[in-house]
């Protein structure tokens, strides 16, 4: 079908699908999807090409990352970014500010990351303090290093048929390859998502649209969600509300992703929106939280950085 983009068909695994999965469903229990495995599968893969265009032209691919204050969580998820560029070989920089300061100050930064040669990807690590205008920060962003995908452009052709955005956004193209992954028919499959975020359930759904799928999105205003989710083939939820989703959520065979994170200080742990063991007696495949689609997230991040260096350079693999 021509409205079916080569662009958003992810590789499925060579292995098979029980790879991916800690076990195979049956009747009783549902598999985990181990989103860490299909994380490092990706990353093995993006080191050699970063590899490859350092012999080749001896340039590596640049990311430029914007923290604004002090932030645990955002500080926590700046490391692992960090770190993961050092993986595959990715050269990384974080341009830090305080909490108080001016949106012209953050407009700076941005400015000098859209016009540093040896940056290919800008992201602005979210949220952003209260003061501070997130629109018109991710709209100064250069559409060609927007490898967070937020940019109006960037979202305004991934709803639109017909037309590509240089980038996806990560969670979004996180949760297509881990269905692609493991082997999960989405095209005719009914498709719910949770949440209408502008960096998770939005760009899901579209994403699921391209993909085929009938899709529906709940949210706060929706009366009765559990009657739409119950008859989910596929069902995302990203809203941070731990243990939203029950068993009387899930039809029987249902496959989750659970993007939501929350942590709970009683447990002294990251939470899902889904209620896990009740899911893994209903669902024939569930992602985890910690450890599904966040690690496969990050490599997304790390994908656009390098098609957008391959992009900058126009290079690719047979240059």
């Amino acid at each position: 079908m021509r409205d079916r983009p080569d662009i958003w068909c992810t590789s499925p695994s060579t292995s098979g699908v029980s790879s991916h999965l800690t076990h195979d469903y049956n009747e009783h229990t549902a598999a985990e999807i181990n989103g860490r495995l299909i994380a490092n599968e990706i990353k093995a893969t993006l080191a050699t090409e970063v590899s490859n265009m350092k012999n080749s032209i001896n340039k590596v691919p640049g990311l430029g990352v914007i923290l604004v204050g002090k932030r645990k969580d955002s500080l926590t998820f700046v490391r692992i970014k960090k770190k993961a560029c050092e993986q595959v070989g990715i050269a990384s920089v974080v341009t830090e500010l305080p909490e108080d300061c001016t949106e012209s100050e953050v407009l700076d930064a941005v400015s000098m990351l859209n016009h540093n040669e040896s940056v290919h990807g800008i992201l602005v690590q979210l949220p952003l303090p209260n003061h501070l205008c997130e629109e018109k920060i991710i709209n100064a962003v250069k559409v060609e290093k927007d490898v967070d995908g937020f940019h109006p452009v960037n979202m305004g052709n991934l709803a639109m048929r017909g037309r590509e955005p240089l980038f996806i956004p990560c969670a979004s193209l996180g949760c297509i390859e881990v269905l692609n992954r493991c082997s999960v028919e989405i095209l005719g499959k009914k498709a719910v998502v949770i949440g209408r975020s502008m960096i998770t359930g939005l760009p899901t759904s579209l994403l699921l649209q391209r993909h085929h799928a009938t899709v529906s999105v709940v949210h706060s205003f929706t009366k009765n969600p559990e009657e739409i989710t119950c008859e989910a083939d596929i069902l995302v939820s990203d809203v941070g509300v731990p243990n939203l989703v029950r068993s009387h959520w899930l039809k029987p065979g249902v496959v989750v992703i659970d993007m939501g994170s929350t942590l709970v200080k009683e447990k002294k742990n990251s939470c899902g929106d889904v209620c896990y063991e009740e899911a893994m007696h209903k669902a024939s495949a569930i992602t985890p939280v910690p450890g599904g689609v966040g690690p496969v997230t990050i490599s997304m991040l790390l994908s656009n950085t390098l098609e957008a260096a391959k992009r900058a350079y126009q290079w690719t693999q047979k240059s």
